[in-house]
């Protein structure tokens, strides 16, 4: 089995802002209560007309860039969104067309939140097995299209943006360490868009109650997250024989400063390890974390060598962490 890392970064956000006291203009709400109950100052909002495609293609072409790596080189595109553009075909084939990546194959991963794990894990096993050697996966979401604007505990939470990451093969000692993967589909309910598929078909009736929004159950999926970000951290240190010590950097998904604060005091980690830029976009699902590791790459902040741990939960009930220690160098293969 190769040992597989992560050789080029990308990240794309839309350009248009909306800030807490913009939503003060049509919801009872204000901007001191919403940064102190979740830590979200802002959030980029993709305009009607750009659906994730749009998003995902910046973000991957951005990634490419980075690795120093011709779009005909990629094997294969995951794409983990649950805001496709449409419900078939996948983003992937849709983005890949836009890069010009005509020797890739394609598919769309649902995982909600924990997208991008489940994506980079699924993605590393096609080049650890030796299948193929460049994988390009993307985080992308708008949720801004599937929020109810008129449900104040839902609508200030969510962004808009992509992340995406070449993966390769690296030298030995590199790269991944570690992964770990769970779901819980009794918890499914907590966190859903219960209209548009084949449970609920889209109808007169389903778009008069708002069934094509997203809903979710706050206090039972922030019970949820505390636990399990903890928990997933924590057995995916164990799988790479490491200890919360050895740990560089931790990049959290960006769901609330609340949740996030609570993982970090469960697991012992000192803050200053970890990595929180919800402020600036609230929660952009899937793309929470790639875009963290692509700011936080550029800032300066990763080094050769270091020990990063990426952990996420979502809708599903989802979760997933993996641990990889950093190098941006391919191996020829």
């Amino acid at each position: 089995m190769r040992s597989v890392g992560i050789v080029g970064i990308g990240s794309y956000v839309p350009e248009n802002i909306v800030t807490n006291k913009d939503f003060e203009q049509f919801l009872d709400t204000n901007d001191e209560w919403i940064i102190s109950r979740t830590g979200i100052k802002q959030r980029h909002i993709a305009p009607k007309d750009m659906p994730v495609s749009e998003l995902c293609y910046q973000a991957g072409l951005k990634a490419l860039e980075d690795a120093q790596i011709a779009p005909e080189e990629v094997d294969l595109i995951i794409v983990a969104t649950i805001t496709p553009d449409y419900a078939f075909p996948a983003t992937a084939c849709l983005v890949a067309d836009r890069l010009g990546a005509r020797n890739a194959a394609g598919f769309d991963l649902e995982a909600g939140c924990s997208g991008f794990i489940y994506g980079v894990v699924t993605g590393s096993q096609f080049i650890a097995t030796g299948m193929y050697k460049t994988v390009l996966v993307i985080g992308g979401e708008t949720l801004s299209k599937v929020l109810n604007w008129k449900d104040r505990s839902t609508c200030i939470l969510f962004g808009d943006g992509a992340g995406a990451a070449v993966l390769q093969p690296v030298k030995e000692g590199f790269g991944f360490l570690g992964f770990e993967l769970g779901s819980d589909g009794s918890g499914g309910a907590l966190l859903s868009q219960p209209a548009g598929g084949s449970m609920y078909p889209a109808s007169l009736e389903t778009v008069e109650k708002n069934l094509h929004t997203l809903q979710m159950e706050g206090k039972e999926v922030y019970k949820f997250a505390v636990r399990v970000m903890g928990e997933v951290s924590v057995k995916v240190l164990k799988n790479a024989d490491l200890k919360i010590e050895d740990v560089d950097l931790l990049i959290p998904h960006q769901a609330n400063i609340r949740i996030v604060d609570a993982a970090v005091r469960r697991l012992g980690i000192s803050p200053d390890k970890v990595v929180v830029n919800l402020d600036k976009y609230g929660n952009m699902s899937a793309a929470s974390i790639p875009v963290a590791l692509d700011e936080t790459f550029k800032s300066g902040r990763i080094a050769e060598g270091d020990i990063i741990v990426m952990a996420g939960f979502g809708t599903g009930l989802t979760w997933g962490a993996c641990v990889l220690k950093w190098t941006k160098v391919g191996l020829e293969v």
